[in-house]
């Protein structure tokens, strides 16, 4: 996936990297863009574009199994990255997916023929979900939270930034690939930023319910990492109601727009029913 940029990186780096890639996953980032670009009328092929979003994601789940990090040996049933190739190199090739996100939604934006100012709004909600307003910050009020009792409400600001951020920027992504307007963006990143929350809160819920075979990750890391949880404040059933109230409330938004799809309902409806 998205590979045709690594030449002339270090070998190891790139096998890292194209091992962090070609992972068993969900890729439920890149069918949200591709579903918001359909959504928002978009005719072409914006199949790599949605390939820069599952980048910055890899890279983000590369650096979060890190020792120094959530320390997780095991990633989508299989050793993490750090692992197979060691802590530098893992560190490395995160660092690298970076830029070549940024590389492969120039790459794209070019192929699909969008106006040099779509092509850099595009980007800009990239970079920005992953950057300190977003996943970055987020994860570092997430590791400042271990060992602390927070509330629902400083747990859910830390993982709206964490998650939400940009699972938003993935819909926003295809609603300007597909030259949405302004009103329509902004529901497609209500309609986003809903879905990451709930998408967290099952994450949370299944730490506590799965196995680690059914997880591909090992169960019961939030417990030990001392993370405050929304099972622990709301209690399982009481987690699962927030994220399908979470759900319906991002699918309402685009409903009264008149952007709701099946695909778009599809992927929201499977964020509370997932097993792994």
């Amino acid at each position: 996936m998205c590979t045709e940029s690594l030449a002339g990186v270090h070998p190891r780096v790139a096998d890292a990297i194209q091992y962090a890639l070609r992972s068993p996953g969900k890729r439920v980032r890149p069918l949200l863009l591709l579903a918001a670009y359909q959504a928002a009328g978009g005719t072409g092929d914006a199949t790599r574009l949605s390939c820069a979003a599952e980048l910055i994601h890899a890279y983000s789940l590369v650096h979060d199994d890190l020792p120094c990090m959530d320390d997780d040996d095991m990633r989508r049933g299989r050793a993490t990255v750090h692992r197979v190739f060691g802590s530098r190199t893992a560190i490395l090739a995160g660092v690298l997916m970076i830029p070549l996100a940024v590389e492969v939604v120039r790459a794209s934006t070019s192929s699909m023929h969008l106006p040099e100012s779509r092509a850099r709004a595009i980007a800009r909600a990239l970079l920005r979900a992953a950057g300190s307003g977003g996943m970055i910050g987020g994860q570092l009020n997430d590791l400042l939270g271990e060992g602390l009792s927070l509330d629902l409400g400083e747990l859910e600001r830390i993982h709206a930034a964490k998650t939400g951020e940009l699972i938003a920027a993935c819909v926003a992504m295809g609603a300007l690939a597909a030259d949405a307007g302004p009103e329509d963006v902004h529901a497609f990143e209500s309609y986003g930023r809903r879905l990451g929350l709930a998408f967290q809160i099952m994450d949370d819920v299944l730490d506590v319910t799965a196995t680690t075979s059914q997880l591909g990750k090992t169960s019961g890391r939030d417990q030990a990492l001392g993370k405050s949880t929304y099972p622990a404040l709301l209690g399982v059933d009481g987690a699962r109601r927030r994220a399908q109230s979470l759900v319906e409330e991002g699918l309402a938004t685009l409903r009264e727009r008149g952007l709701l799809t099946t695909k778009l309902a599809e992927v929201a409806n499977f964020m509370v029913s997932r097993t792994s």
